[in-house]
């Protein structure tokens, strides 16, 4: 792979953390190998009791600080969603990256699921991006993928997620297809973001290219694509040190 292609992908990462064992010195550490690349990660997504080391590691830098709620269980109580979401904003979260309750659409329960997002949504204004986690492995069929991309899509999400990262069965081409072919039918404004199981820069350009191939080249920018993971990032400067 290209020095290139490694960069872009770089600047398309969301950097993640998302140990139960970790420790604000290892999300300051985290930080400070985002800054010390060459060239940016679009976000380091850290748990919501991090995200203040985080702000603090990354100030004065262009790199957003993302977060997780209803994480990684995917509950439908929209008030707990509401209140988890508060706090990481006023935290210093940029991006809110929340899970569907996946098991509540999956039952069939289509409304309390959407009013889940829909109020996790009305707390994410003034800027703060938005991206819901489908968890696409364990919704398993494609028309429950569909019917997860549309309550997204519905509410105004900024992106729909793959995965938690968190199951047996995470990202997968197939699923993105669907995805993108979801946010492509309402016009390509909502982004798509692929998480769990990436480790090589093969992995995570072929996401790329899936989304180049349905939108074209401009849009693979970190307001429309992003790639979820951790060791992706050693990949990455790996390639780009060679």
């Amino acid at each position: 792979m290209s020095d290139r292609v490694a960069a872009r992908l770089l600047s398309l990462l969301d950097l993640t953390s998302l140990g139960e064992d970790d420790t604000p010195a290892r999300i300051r550490g985290l930080c400070a190998a985002a800054r010390a690349a060459t060239g940016s990660p679009a976000a380091v997504c850290v748990y919501p009791e991090h995200v203040t080391s985080a702000r603090e590691a990354l100030a004065g830098s262009a790199i957003r600080v993302a977060t997780v709620v209803n994480f990684p269980d995917g509950g439908d109580d929209a008030q707990r969603i509401v209140r988890e979401t508060r706090r990481a904003i006023a935290a210093g979260a940029h991006e809110v990256d929340m899970v569907l309750p996946w098991r509540t659409l999956r039952a069939g329960d289509v409304e309390r699921a959407r009013a889940a997002v829909d109020a996790c949504r009305d707390v994410c204004k003034d800027g703060i991006v938005l991206k819901l986690i489908l968890e696409t492995g364990r919704l398993e069929t494609p028309d429950l993928i569909r019917s997860a991309c549309a309550i997204g899509l519905d509410a105004g999400v900024d992106f729909l997620k793959t995965s938690t990262g968190k199951v047996p069965v995470n990202a997968t081409p197939e699923t993105a297809v669907l995805m993108l072919d979801a946010i492509a039918a309402r016009g390509g404004r909502c982004g798509f973001k692929a998480a769990g199981g990436i480790r090589t820069i093969a992995d995570a350009a072929r996401y790329v290219e899936l989304a180049e191939r349905r939108f074209g080249a401009d849009w693979i920018t970190p307001a429309h694509l992003r790639i979820g993971a951790s060791a992706l990032f050693d990949a990455i400067t790996a390639a780009l040190a060679a």
